[in-house]
């Protein structure tokens, strides 16, 4: 079985496949640093090793000849394994100022263990030790090659640049309407409680103070979705409402929805299909504190099933009715 000494798959860590483009990896680790970065998570362990894991992959994966060089060190493992117990091979440094050798001399099979072959690729081999016995941070984001590679999280990093971002918050109609508490989730992994007002609509923005990026502010896109039954019309709401034909002929009171719930309505004996009705206050909030109407269209609907008492009284009412609506048309 193969030795793995520690080796870890930068690939998998930042969830991109071995083939992603330079401008892949950037984005992914762009979102994942905002998710896992010290400052959103204070106090987090756990989100601090991932924020040193995705940065010492980043490290690796964003440089060509980085990326070139722990490529071939991957396969070279998979294929014949750690050199055991080897001893590496001395490497002259250059006289470069971080102190690394040139890329393209780093031989896979010289090394014993992964942890002594990421070490010789990003130049922290050649560092002087510090009175505490580890690397130099000062200049060299990661730690001694005596323990696992990773980024030195500042106790007090330093304040994000203050920015205003944007978010999307898409709501059903009935919500839109009445407002209220709404639990939203930030692309930087941010959960935020808000309360927001009531009446919005497709297109409105909403300011959130002090939500942004290091001070800046939050603007929320608010999308609704459209209802099944209403329809907004500026301020006003449109509706339709079935009725039967001894309903639209003989008139009286008929239930319709609203946004507030069902409501009875009287309707005008002899009301016509497509006529429209308006119930007052009934529409959608303004920014003056009223409110819009709702305009309820009238549908005359004719039955397709009808039981036989119906049916006799329907050909009873066509022998002495005396409305001719095809008058005109046939004088």
């Amino acid at each position: 079985m193969q030795n793995l000494q520690n080796f870890r798959d930068y690939y998998e860590i930042l969830g991109v496949p071995k083939e992603a483009s330079s401008e892949e990896i950037k984005k992914v680790y762009r979102r994942l640093a905002r998710q896992y970065h010290p400052d959103l998570n204070p106090g987090n362990k756990a989100a601090e090793d991932k924020f040193k894991d995705i940065g010492e992959a980043y490290e690796i994966l964003s440089d060509t000849a980085k990326r070139a060089q722990y490529d071939q060190f991957s396969r070279y493992w998979k294929q014949k394994g750690f050199a055991g117990k080897q001893t590496p091979k001395t490497k002259q440094w250059d006289n470069r100022p971080n102190g690394r050798t040139s890329t393209q001399e780093v031989d896979p099979s010289e090394f014993s263990d992964f942890e002594s072959f990421i070490n010789q690729v990003i130049g922290v081999g050649g560092r002087k030790d510090t009175k505490n016995g580890g690397s130099s941070t000062s200049n060299d984001p990661f730690r001694s090659p005596k323990s696992r590679v990773e980024y030195t999280v500042p106790k007090n990093p330093p304040k994000q640049a203050r920015r205003d971002i944007e978010a999307r918050l898409t709501l059903p109609l009935e919500k839109a309407y009445q407002g209220g508490n709404e639990r939203i989730r930030l692309e930087d992994g941010r959960s935020l409680e808000v309360n927001m007002p009531p009446g919005m609509v497709t297109g409105q923005t909403i300011r959130l103070r002090n939500q942004g990026i290091g001070g800046g502010d939050l603007y929320l896109k608010i999308t609704v979705v459209p209802h099944p039954l209403f329809k907004l019309e500026g301020t006003n709401i449109f509706c339709q409402v079935p009725v039967t034909p001894s309903e639209a002929v003989l008139g009286g009171q008929v239930e319709a929805p609203t946004l507030d719930g069902p409501v009875k309505m009287t309707i005008p004996p002899g009301v016509r299909s497509g006529q429209r009705l308006r119930l007052a206050n009934k529409g959608y909030p303004t920014d003056n504190g009223k409110r819009g109407d709702q305009l309820v269209e009238i549908q005359i609907v004719t039955p397709k099933n009808i039981s036989p008492q119906e049916r006799e009284l329907y050909e009873k009412l066509r022998e002495i009715e005396t409305f001719k609506p095809r008058t005109d048309l046939l004088s």
